[in-house]
């Protein structure tokens, strides 16, 4: 691993330590997942990010490989991509979840239907590092 991608990796990693106090802090984004109870995985590289969501708050995260952790779907890309994805203006193609996977800069897999039915949410959540970026 070179040591852009392991500076990287620490970065996104980092970030996503901050998630559950930015969307927990949201009252417009927790409401708006207030009917949601899943488990998720967003891949950063090789490293697993488990988010447990609650009534839309992310009630746990955990990081590092789980054997029998069951997740409703996955969300994968390497640390660079999530850290164009969380620019403060991401260039086109970089701005939003589809769209790193229609570029093929990352995959989604699992329970569409989960996906598919909270996707403003899915795609809120994720994006809430944008914020630290832009100011």
């Amino acid at each position: 691993m070179s040591t852009m991608t392991t500076d990287a990796s620490t970065t996104v990693l980092a970030r996503m330590c901050e998630l559950p106090a930015m969307v927990n802090g949201d009252d417009a984004l927790v409401r708006r997942g207030r009917f949601l109870d899943c488990d998720f995985l967003v891949g950063v590289g090789d490293v697993p990010v488990y988010v447990s969501v609650r009534g839309g708050r992310i009630a746990a995260l955990e990081q590092g490989e789980r054997l029998t952790r069951r997740t409703d779907f996955a969300i994968r890309a390497a640390p660079e991509t999530w850290l164009r994805f969380w620019e403060a203006v991401p260039a086109p193609g970089w701005h939003d979840l589809s769209a790193l996977v229609k570029q093929g800069a990352a995959s989604m897999e699992g329970d569409f239907r989960v996906i598919m039915a909270n996707l403003q949410y899915f795609k809120d959540v994720l994006a809430r590092p944008r914020a630290r970026a832009a100011g």
